[in-house]
């Protein structure tokens, strides 16, 4: 437990680059490292966290951690990943709410916001051949940014879809009730919309994004714009843009976005509510889905519902991006900024966090003139 409690906590102070240079972090790790894990047990608990909702690095931690060391092992690990990270972005929250109305802080957000979009930009590009296999998935893809700019609930255009891609399969396959296969996949969960803030309505919208998101990290942008901007209306396009910077540069999972919004919206209390929200689906979904990993790994309509996810997850983040890149792209050197952020992550590959970091810098600069 010991070992296993300090590599996580090691690993949550300097896991950066997102969910995929945790995972070759992770494996280094576990697999390499302490031969925790085979690559075959490795693959297969990777496969079963892309066939579930949450944050996919988040979620390998806590199987590691229940594969290791049991019910005990699944806490200490998970904890022990997402604490740093919870710690760091409330402490930068902090530091936002207090000194965040300052013109130098403005400044230096007025450079970030592209650099964010830009970085946006490039997850959706890699992401695209995998997600995107094929002429009808593309076209899923298309259909979704449609039908979230005419309107439609998040959460019933991101299954909705996917279960037409699993209908379409097993009818192909001649299989029955492949819907029915999928009964909670929360299609009918409610719109809270409340006049003030509480704390059991941050709760639960955020433990309803944390059980129902799928995709990259990003596709966060659409759940929180959905819930927190429009329906309860308790933040600004702005603040949303801010709480994304925040996670980019702080390690750990993206996930803690939430404790961001949180704080902004309740303190302490709120920062640590919201915390508990989004990452409390993943522990219990991993505790439920552990012993059915060879199953899920070679179900076909599992693999069918998967694709559709990530095809549908891709047409929201590139809907939401175009919206958030108007509050970001508000004149001539934003537009340059972001313009030289995505040719630096495109062809040189650079790390996020510099770009965030220089970003800041060019905004600092620009108001000297």
């Amino acid at each position: 437990m010991r070992e296993l409690i300090l590599l996580f906590l090691r690993l949550g102070f300097t896991a950066f680059g997102g969910p995929a240079a945790h995972i070759a972090m992770l494996h280094d790790e576990v697999v390499t490292r302490r031969r925790w894990l085979s690559e075959a047990e490795f693959m297969d608990l990777l496969g079963a966290t892309n066939l579930i909702p949450g944050p996919n690095s988040t979620e390998m931690v806590i199987h590691v951690g229940l594969h290791r060391a049991g019910w005990r092992g699944l806490l200490a690990a998970g904890i022990a990943f997402i604490a740093p990270a919870m710690l760091i972005v409330l402490g930068l929250a902090w530091l936002y709410v207090e000194y965040g109305h300052l013109p130098q802080a403005a400044w230096l957000l007025y450079g970030i916001k592209p650099v964010v979009i830009a970085i946006i930009l490039q997850a959706l590009w890699k992401l695209t051949p995998s997600a995107l296999k094929g002429l009808g998935l593309t076209l899923l893809a298309a259909l979704a940014v449609a039908l979230y700019f005419a309107g439609v609930n998040e959460i019933a255009l991101l299954f909705g879809l996917a279960l037409i891609v699993v209908a379409l399969r097993a009818a192909r396959r001649g299989a029955g009730g492949a819907a029915a296969l999928f009964p909670a996949l929360g299609l009918g969960l409610p719109a809270l919309t409340v006049a003030g803030f509480s704390l059991p309505v941050l709760f639960l919208s955020f433990f309803k994004i944390g059980a129902v998101l799928y995709g990259s990290g990003y596709v966060l942008l659409a759940f929180l714009r959905a819930e927190f901007v429009e329906r309860l209306a308790w933040l600004s396009e702005q603040q949303l843009l801010d709480a994304i910077a925040i996670g980019q540069v702080t390690p750990g999972p993206v996930f803690t976005t939430a404790t961001f919004v949180g704080y902004l919206l309740g303190g302490l209390p709120g920062g640590l509510v919201a915390t508990l929200g989004i990452f409390l689906p993943s522990f219990i979904l991993v505790a439920l889905s552990h012993r059915w990993i060879s199953r899920l790994r070679s179900s076909p309509l599992a693999a069918a519902f998967l694709d559709g996810v990530n095809a549908a997850s891709l047409g929201l983040m590139a809907a939401v991006t175009l919206q958030l890149g108007a509050a970001a792209f508000v004149d001539l050197p934003t537009a340059a900024i972001g313009v030289l952020a995505a040719i630096l992550l495109l062809r040189y590959n650079l790390n996020s966090t510099w770009l965030i970091l220089g970003g800041g810098l060019a905004g600092l600069l620009l108001s000297l003139f």
